[in-house]
Parts: C-alpha cells; structure tokens; sequence
C-alpha cells in the first residue's frame, strides 16, 4: 500500500511533535547549538583554506594561489625541520606532564578529603596557581629559574654548592615541565575533591559492613564512581597541554635553539614571529586540530562506555 506526499507529511509532523513533547528543551538548545557551532566551524574553515594557499603576510592578493597540499608535503619532507622535532616534544611534555598532574592531583586530593587543621588555608593555596594569569605566573617562574639571581639557584647553592642554568640547553625542558605542572596540578586536585566530596555514602556504608578494606574501597568504589570525572579532567589536561603556548613563549621563546619550540610555538614563529607563511602555519594548526579531535573522540567514546557500564 503506498502511502500519499500529504499522508507521510503529516505522519511526520506528528513524529515531530511526539518528539518535541518528550523532549520540550530542544527548542531551547537549538539557537545556543547553532552559534556554538557557527563560531567553531568558521574558523576551522578559514584556517583550512588557508592551509592549501601560498598566503603569506604582506603579500599582494595577486600573488595568492592555490597550492594543494604542498604545505603538509613540506611538513614531512624534511623542508620543515623543526616540525617533526615539535611533534617530539609536545607529545613528550603532553604525556609526562599530564602523568605527574593526574598523579599529584589524586593523591593530593585524597589527602584534601580528609579533615585536618588548617585545611582551608590549604585550599586556597591550590586556588592560586589557578588563578594566575598564566603569563604572569611564568614571568615569576623566569626570575626564580635566574641562573644568578633566582630563588631556586640561591638555595642550591646555598645546601648543595651547586649552580643550575635552568633556561639553558640542558634543563629548559624540565624547567618548562616544572612550571606546568606548578600550575595546571591544582585544577586537576580542585576537580576530584570536588567529586570526592559528592559521592555516596551508602556503597561504603555497605561496603563496610561486609568488611572490605580500604583499597577495595579504593579499588571496587571510588574508582569506578569518579572514572567518568577523571576522564573527563584527563581529556582537558591533554588538550590543554598539546596546545600549550603561553608557558614556554615566557620562559624560553622556543629556545635555546630549538629546544622548546613546541607545536604552539612552531605555528607562532612559523606564521607571524619569524616568516610570515600564514599558509604553513595554517598546515600545522589544521594537523594539531586534527590530533586534538582524534584524542578527544577516544576520551569520549571511553568516557560513554563507562556511564553506559554505570548505568
């Protein structure tokens, strides 16, 4: 039996409407939905685009061609030498880094979850990494590491005879991860004591009576009910780290050399610092916004996967 135009319209009108009743929030989220996305995908668009152009600063729009993917060629030919050598060292500082953090943050924020004397002082001294504008917080940084002058050397010198060049060849890495890890812990500390303080009694309640012990409280409980805000704070360190700018721009501008010239800086130097190739540039910000996507889709597949277990 083959149904009319007007029937099928109608029977979706009314699909429509049953789905508007249960659902009586959409039409509320559609207009924020549509800006959120418009703000996003325009940018992505343009820096695209941009991608796959000769464009360069100052250059006559005469002189502006399409050149295909002659840009990403040069990322992996070996014509840009540095690139290969950020990708190095962005994942190494991203890994590392994010490590220490969730790390420090969970054994800290445990500790926060107990009472103790003094314990909102302790808070607040977690708050203000957090609250720092991260460049000023850097710029402290670079006078503490001072090789003659800072803080850190007049205390090594002072217990242990020893002078460290900290924004030098050797320890600009660890100087910069040092910082980080300074600033971004106690976001990471704030965010699980958080959820820490949420939880439920009852599933310990329980627990305790059938006599578990505290790591199969740890291990059967805590951890299965905040895996979904650790994912999540997870997911925003790693992409807070992979495009990380701000820290090293203060501390060492890339340098010495290349040391520190992650793939935020790269793009800095590569489009507006040194060059002027906005084209390449725009290469190099598309892969790192194409790394950021595929790391997220995994952390959120994970991070469904595991409500779907909870639920």
């Amino acid at each position: 039996m083959r149904i009319s135009s007007e029937e099928y319209s109608l029977k979706q009108r009314k699909k429509k409407r049953r789905y508007l009743r249960r659902h009586p929030h959409i039409p509320y989220i559609w207009p924020t939905m549509f800006w959120m996305i418009l703000i996003s995908i325009i940018p992505i668009i343009f820096v695209v685009i941009m991608s796959l152009t000769n464009y360069e600063l100052g250059i006559p729009s005469e002189r502006l061609r399409f050149v295909g993917l002659q840009n990403y060629i040069r990322l992996f030919n070996g014509q840009d030498k540095v690139f290969l050598y950020s990708i190095f060292i962005t994942l190494a500082m991203t890994c590392i880094a994010t490590a220490i953090q969730m790390i420090l943050g969970f054994t800290c924020a445990f500790l926060l979850n107990e009472d103790f004397k003094f314990k909102g002082i302790a808070i607040a001294c977690f708050i203000i990494p957090i609250a720092m504008t991260p460049s000023i917080a850097s710029q402290v940084w670079k006078l503490m590491y001072n090789a003659d002058f800072g803080v850190i050397n007049y205390f090594l010198n002072l217990i242990l005879k020893l002078k460290v060049v900290w924004l030098g060849p050797k320890y600009a890495f660890l100087s910069v991860l040092i910082t980080n890890v300074w600033m971004s812990t106690p976001f990471v500390i704030l965010t699980i004591y958080a959820g820490l303080r949420s939880l439920p009694v009852e599933p310990y309640e329980s627990a305790l009576m059938d006599g578990a012990s505290s790591y199969q409280l740890f291990r059967w409980i805590t951890v299965p009910l905040l895996k979904p805000l650790i994912l999540l704070t997870l997911l925003f360190r790693l992409i807070d780290m992979f495009k990380m700018f701000d820290v090293p721009y203060v501390l060492t501008q890339g340098g010495p050399g290349d040391a520190t010239e992650f793939l935020g800086l790269h793009i800095y130097k590569i489009g507006f610092a040194v060059t002027g190739l906005v084209g390449r540039a725009s290469a190099v910000s598309v892969l790192l916004i194409i790394i950021v996507a595929i790391l997220s889709k995994i952390l959120i597949g994970t991070l469904r996967g595991s409500n779907i277990e909870g639920t």
